[in-house]
């Protein structure tokens, strides 16, 4: 792959939800499906940094670690969530 810049990670703060999805939940599930997990772990900085929240919800109450954890690749990214969130 690829590596790409900053620039082009923080372009996924800039997602919005078309739902009763959390704008929150929206852009990690954005991130998550177009980020490699090391350039999900920086985009992960810039998400705090920026006061998003890592626990956001849809409309069934679900957060992020809830939508993706039976998906074969989801386990560093919930490793990510769960550090970022202390």
């Amino acid at each position: 792959g690829v590596d790409i810049g900053d620039e082009q990670i923080m372009l996924y703060l800039d997602f919005e939800t078309g739902d009763a999805t959390s704008p929150s939940l929206h852009k990690l599930i954005k991130a998550y499906r177009g980020l490699r997990v090391d350039d999900f772990e920086r985009f992960l900085t810039f998400f705090v940094e920026a006061g998003y929240d890592l626990n956001g919800k849809d409309e069934h109450g679900n957060d992020f670690v809830a939508l993706i954890q039976d998906q074969r690749n989801a386990e560093e990214y919930i490793e990510l969530i769960n550090k970022a969130r202390g």
